[in-house]
């Protein structure tokens, strides 16, 4: 479970998260939606323990982001924005490596490579050095080491950017399965997403949560367009912050 309070987080005068709070129990999936700049990425930073918050607490699996930070990172599975790989490793070799780092070895980690080799989709390029691979299957290789460890939380900022149609749709099906047991979070300003994988939405921009409903809730505020409704929240939003 994922349990929020009344975060906030700064940079200079910026404020990139103003007092966000909400709960993400087991078998969610929630979608994070909002403009660029909306805190998005922030807020994930902060539960994955890579940034610290200015004020407010998180748990995360039961750990507190800042009273226990490695045994968040025990329990999360991260992909970032712009996932970072190690180039000059063939994808079966950063797999190991991130293996060895968590801990794991034996035929538990070669299972365990085997297993996201496969729900991923990238048996063809396992044994490819990552430079040589585009960047579809480069994200693909970001998600494979997010669920390596089988991790009971997912915090995923942008899972299906640089992806086509086709691979897109895999990579969906995958998150809903694993959202039928798992307490996912989903970043995305592409709404489509939503739809397709989320159970549940919420909307920020200027730091601020707007809107919190399913799917269905949240287009039928909208007139039965999830993008009017949001357009409207987030529009009225920024316009508000500028007449301030």
């Amino acid at each position: 479970m994922i349990k929020v309070d009344q975060l906030r987080k700064n940079f200079g005068s910026i404020v990139a998260v103003d007092g966000i709070s909400f709960e993400v129990k087991p078998g969610e999936v929630l979608g994070f939606l909002g403009p660029n700049g909306a805190g998005k990425s922030t807020t994930m930073k902060i539960l994955t323990c890579f940034l610290a918050p200015d004020s407010g607490r998180a748990e995360v699996a039961g750990c507190d982001i800042e009273k226990d930070p490695v045994g968040v990172r025990q329990r999360v599975g991260y992909v970032p924005e712009h996932a970072p790989l190690y180039d000059d490793m063939t994808v079966h070799g950063f797999l190991s490596f991130v293996g060895d780092v968590r801990g794991m070895g034996g035929s538990n980690l070669r299972d365990a490579i085997d297993r996201v080799v496969s729900s991923c989709a990238i048996e063809k390029v396992v044994h490819r050095r990552i430079e040589t691979l585009s960047k579809g299957f480069k994200r693909r290789v970001g998600l494979a080491q997010a669920f390596l460890h089988d991790p009971s939380t997912l915090i995923l900022d942008e899972p299906t950017d640089g992806l086509d149609p086709n691979q897109k749709f895999e990579v969906r099906e995958l998150i809903k399965k694993m959202g039928k047991q798992k307490v996912i979070v989903i970043s995305t300003h592409i709404l489509e997403e939503v739809d397709a994988v989320c159970s549940r939405a919420i909307i920020i921009a200027k730091g601020r949560v707007l809107a919190d409903g399913t799917p269905a809730e949240l287009t039928q505020r909208g007139g039965g367009k999830l993008e009017a409704y949001f357009r409207k929240i987030t529009t009225a939003a920024e316009q508000q912050e500028s007449a301030a």
